[in-house]
């Protein structure tokens, strides 16, 4: 369980329509630069209490903000990243709210933040256990890994998701030639806290998966 660990209507709309968006714009960047302060640079010993506080931050901005998808997967990345910090079977109400977030925000637009939440959701699937303890299913997770890389085909995470999946269901060779494409993704802008430690992930997973 510990492993528990994305056209323009009208001229006169353009303007009202960009001040609408750039609140929540702001709120979800926000919202993603704690969760890697978090994530990559707090010490191991102080991240579950911060995860739980950026958790409850989270959810007022997808509360000031319906309708939105992206803060729903934000919130649903912090609640399942706090799972992961939690453990044990106490995890499992948290991987239940972050899969029902993902699922709303799919609803709402799967292929916002680059098909982040059918990424997100395709790892929960695959690290959550089966029936009748979790919801886990690889077939799920597979499905959902492959449509995040249909929309983002050349981006860091969804390579990753997909390429440690493959590992972690016996297809190593397949899973290398995901995880070196993960590695020769192009930097992410603003994000390079997140793409620093992803990629330190991603040459641990490696050298594993090469019996290095």
């Amino acid at each position: 369980m510990k492993k528990m660990l994305t056209g323009l209507l009208a001229c006169a709309l353009f303007l009202p329509l960009v001040g609408m968006a750039a609140p929540v714009d702001d709120a979800v960047a926000e919202l993603q630069r704690d969760w890697e302060v978090i994530r990559y640079q707090t010490p191991p010993a102080d991240r579950l209490k911060r995860f739980e506080v950026l958790a409850e931050k989270a959810h007022q901005v997808s509360l000031a903000h319906a309708g939105r998808s992206e803060p729903l997967v934000w919130e649903g990345i912090i609640v399942s990243t706090l799972a992961g910090e939690k453990g044990g079977l106490g995890a499992l109400g948290l991987v239940k709210q972050a899969k029902t977030l993902y699922e709303q925000a799919i609803a709402i637009d799967g292929r916002v933040l680059d098909g982040s939440a059918y990424g997100s959701l395709g790892v929960l699937y695959y690290k959550v256990p089966g029936w009748p303890i979790g919801f886990g299913s690889k077939a799920k997770a597979e499905e959902m890994l492959k449509k995040a890389l249909e929309i983002n085909p050349a981006g860091i995470d969804p390579n990753f998701f997909y390429g440690e999946f493959l590992i972690e269901t016996d297809r190593n060779a397949e899973g290398i030639t995901f995880l070196e494409r993960a590695l020769q993704a192009p930097p992410r802008p603003a994000r390079q806290i997140a793409d620093t430690g992803r990629r330190e992930e991603i040459r641990t997973l490696l050298a594993k998966a090469k019996g290095q």
